[in-house]
């Protein structure tokens, strides 16, 4: 890991890693609504059961910010994985009504929460570029 991606890994990494840890005992009425929030966006999550879903969204958010925290893991590596989770995020954003202004892409007020995630994408994406690129210049 460059030194230059430390504040960015750790911020993040430290960010997902509490959330992971804060849904391990979600049940019942807050895990079905983040299911059913999840399943407008993605219609394949509905083959999960709320509590099944809350629970393996909790550990691919632990695995995902204890890999940040990681300095052995490479840069690219958690990049890769950060986009596609930070994507999910941007995917429920862009697909559960309300969280735009009408024809737009600007949040709504109701919005701003997930649309604040794109800076999880673009992070994720910088991580990825930096190692493609460091790798072709060595």
């Amino acid at each position: 890991m460059k030194v230059s991606h430390l504040p960015l890994r750790v911020s993040i990494g430290a960010f997902v890693l509490n959330s992971g840890l804060s849904k391990r005992s979600l049940e019942g009425e807050a895990a079905q609504g983040m299911h059913g929030m999840a399943t407008n966006a993605i219609p394949q999550l509905r083959q999960f059961p709320p509590d099944k879903f809350a629970r393996l969204l909790s550990g691919a958010e632990i695995a995902l910010g204890t890999a940040l925290l990681a300095p052995f893991i490479p840069s690219a590596l958690v990049g890769l994985g950060l986009t596609a989770f930070a994507a999910g995020l941007t995917q429920l954003y862009l697909k559960t009504p309300g969280m735009r202004e009408q024809g737009s892409l600007r949040p709504s007020q109701q919005g701003i929460g997930l649309a604040k995630d794109v800076w999880l994408l673009g992070a994720g994406l910088t991580l990825v570029l930096d190692g493609l690129t460091h790798r072709r210049r060595s």
